[in-house]
């Protein structure tokens, strides 16, 4: 059985850089593609990026400019950076593992981790 865990503080400041870790449990991270997603408060599911089986990432349009995934295949974590962040990016933030790039092919996830920009 598959396990992620998303970890991170759940304040962040605006103008900081707001970083996560996921920790899978159960698989391995150089198999399958590794996304983040987050649902802001009253909005949608919003996909941020990926990070894959080779290492290679992939993130949305309009979160490009500010986010980074990496990854530690030795502690089987990959982690989200999302930079000079605001108040909009107040929202619950999850991980999740998908058989393909594409949207809404995941099988398993976490169970989410609250963050909300405040000063």
């Amino acid at each position: 059985q598959v396990q992620l865990q998303e970890s991170g503080p759940g304040l962040v400041k605006p103008s900081q850089t707001l970083s996560l870790t996921c920790t899978v449990s159960g698989g391995s991270i150089t198999a399958n593609y590794w996304s983040w997603i987050r649902q802001p408060p009253g909005k949608e599911l919003e996909w941020i990026g990926f990070i894959d089986y080779s290492g290679s990432t992939d993130y949305s349009p309009s979160l490009k400019s500010r986010t980074s995934i990496s990854r530690d295949t030795s502690k089987k974590q990959f982690t989200l950076q999302l930079s000079s962040v605001t108040p909009e990016d107040t929202a619950v933030y999850y991980c999740a593992r998908g058989s393909t790039s594409g949207w809404g092919s995941y099988d398993y996830g976490g169970k989410g981790n609250q963050v909300t920009v405040t000063s």
